[in-house]
């Protein structure tokens, strides 16, 4: 394997992939605000597109949303992704880009893993070990 492709696996999205992905969200933003899809499982629902990965060859993108109160994502999700084809046709008309990407929308489950983590880190359990560890703490620096 060349070395340049070896190196590229290592690290992370470019520059420009970067630059894309928040291009695509706005304008992917900008089409849900509108309301131009007409679908009864997106009527009325608020769509926060979180991020944009573009692949390397800017050909594909995986669009990571979370519906407004994460209600209904598994059907809203499904929604988006029946109407990608028109999304990206309206993209490709506000877009500056060689190749509009074929779209995968998938939901954003970091907002959920965020409030796991944060409810884990309010536990009883947690607050047990963490006044255990300042009390050994406290030991230690008393007998030095």
């Amino acid at each position: 394997m060349p070395r340049h492709q070896h190196q590229s696996r290592e690290k992370g999205p470019s520059q420009r992939q970067l630059r894309v992905g928040e291009m695509l969200r706005h304008a992917l933003s900008q089409i849900l605000t509108r309301g131009d899809i007409r679908d009864p499982d997106l009527e009325g629902v608020s769509v926060t597109i979180t991020q944009v990965k573009p692949s390397g060859d800017m050909r594909h993108a995986t669009v990571f949303c979370e519906p407004l109160g994460g209600q209904n994502a598994d059907r809203i999700i499904k929604a988006l992704n029946r109407h990608k084809a028109f999304i990206r046709g309206e993209m490709g008309h506000m877009i500056e880009l060689k190749f509009t990407p074929e779209l995968r929308f998938v939901e954003d489950d970091s907002f959920a893993e965020a409030e796991r983590i944060e409810n884990l880190l309010k536990s009883e359990r947690v607050a047990r070990d963490l006044a255990a560890k300042a009390e050994d703490d406290s030991e230690e620096n008393n007998e030095s």
